[in-house]
Order: structure tokens, then sequence, then C-alpha cells
């Protein structure tokens, strides 16, 4: 069993939202589908970091859900900016039953446990909404990440993904970065930098735990293999 992963899909085979006017996403699917399908086998996890579908609401993601779901390997999403469609954890879990998207499941609260591997996380928030509001989401989000991380109980090897990056050159959420280091998180990774923005993404150690950007873009829309399982 191998462990992958990717973010910011984006997909929108339901929506009149196309990624193709995008440089650099021109036949997105297309290259997508192939190195999924090349490197991914049916026994495999992919653990999809946030901005999945386009989608305004749960039910018309059916398209976009049927497309990942003929895909091989269980996917886990989390939630990221754009997905729109996203509600509670048991209503979604109910719509991916009941429409026969058994390989779908939603990291939300929990944990995806992979062999001695805890796969945790949650959307984050930006490091740098210093209004009251943001105050409020980072210090949620750093609650839910500590309740995904909890979730994995006696799992010694945790790894963590987020949607917004925890940490830029020179500056972090550190309402996140504590949390990671409280559990002695050591991988950590992240999606949403997409284009230009890519280059400035902090890719490496810091402070003893390895960042890597995941954004499907940013690997070229190709799931990065983070280890293998027995």
């Amino acid at each position: 069993m191998a462990i992958f992963a990717i973010g910011d899909l984006h997909l929108s085979l339901g929506a009149d939202k196309p990624m193709d006017v995008f440089p650099g996403w021109e036949g997105y699917l297309t290259k997508l589908e192939h190195n999924w399908r090349t490197l991914v086998q049916p026994e495999d996890t992919v653990l999809l970091a946030g901005d999945t579908s386009w989608a305004m609401n749960l039910n018309d993601t059916k398209a976009d859900f049927a497309f990942l779901q003929g895909l091989p390997g269980q996917k886990w999403m989390l939630k990221g900016n754009h997905d729109y469609w996203w509600t509670t954890a048991r209503k979604m879990e109910n719509f991916l039953v009941s429409n026969g998207f058994d390989s779908l499941h939603i990291l939300h609260n929990n944990a995806c446990i992979v062999g001695n591997t805890a796969l945790c996380g949650t959307r984050g928030w930006p490091f740098d909404d210093a209004a009251a509001q943001g105050e409020k989401l980072m210090a949620r989000e750093a609650g839910r990440l500590r309740m995904s991380l909890q979730a994995a109980g006696n799992t010694l090897h945790r790894i963590a993904f987020l949607h917004y990056p925890p940490v830029y050159p020179g500056a972090s959420a550190e309402e996140l970065v504590a949390v990671l280091k409280e559990f002695g998180v050591q991988e950590c990774y992240y999606g949403h930098l997409h284009g230009k923005s890519i280059r400035f993404a902090t890719q490496g150690e810091v402070d003893g735990i390895h960042y890597r950007l995941i954004s499907a873009d940013g690997l070229k829309f190709c799931p990065y293999k983070i280890e293998n399982e027995e």
C-alpha cells in the first residue's frame, strides 16, 4: 500500500468554471488522469488537500466525484477555501454512501489510518488575517487540527495536511505550527498556492518539520508519493 497526496484539483465537470483558461492548466484533466492511473493502485490511499470541486452545493459534486470514484485508490478529502459544497461530515458521508462513491471519504475532525501511519488535517487559515474574525477562525482550525491528531490514537507516525500554507518565508501560522509540534509531527503537506505563487512556497525543513507544497499545478498534476505501508 502506498500513500499519495495532491491538492487543488478544482474539478468543474458539473459546473461552468473551467481551469484550462489559466496558464499551465491546459488539458490538466487528461494529464491528471494519466499520471494518477500510472502511479496509483487500487489498494493505495490518496489525500486530497482541499479545493477538490468548484460545485456550489453538495448535489452538484456528482460529476466531479464520479470522476474521482473512477480513479484507483481510496481518496480522503479535506476542506479548501473554494469547497463551497462542504457541509456537515454526516451529510457528506451519507451523500457519498447513497451515491455509491465508496472510495471517497471525508477528513474532518478525524484521522485516516493506513498501516502504521495516521493522515490528519484540516483547512487551516491565512496566518496574516489579523482581524478578530480571522483570529477566531484560526483558533477553530487549530482546534480541529488537534482533534484530528488526537483521533490518530496510539499511532506513532502522524502526517499532517492543510489546505492553506502554515508557513511562509520568514513567517508562520503560529497556532497551527504549535499544534504540529505538540504532537511531534515531522511532515506537513499543504496546497492553495498556484502559478507564480508556487516559487514562494516553503519547501523543506523548518524547526524540525518538513513542509511540502502539493497543489496540483505545483506537482504538474502528478500525485506525490509520500511513502509505502506494509
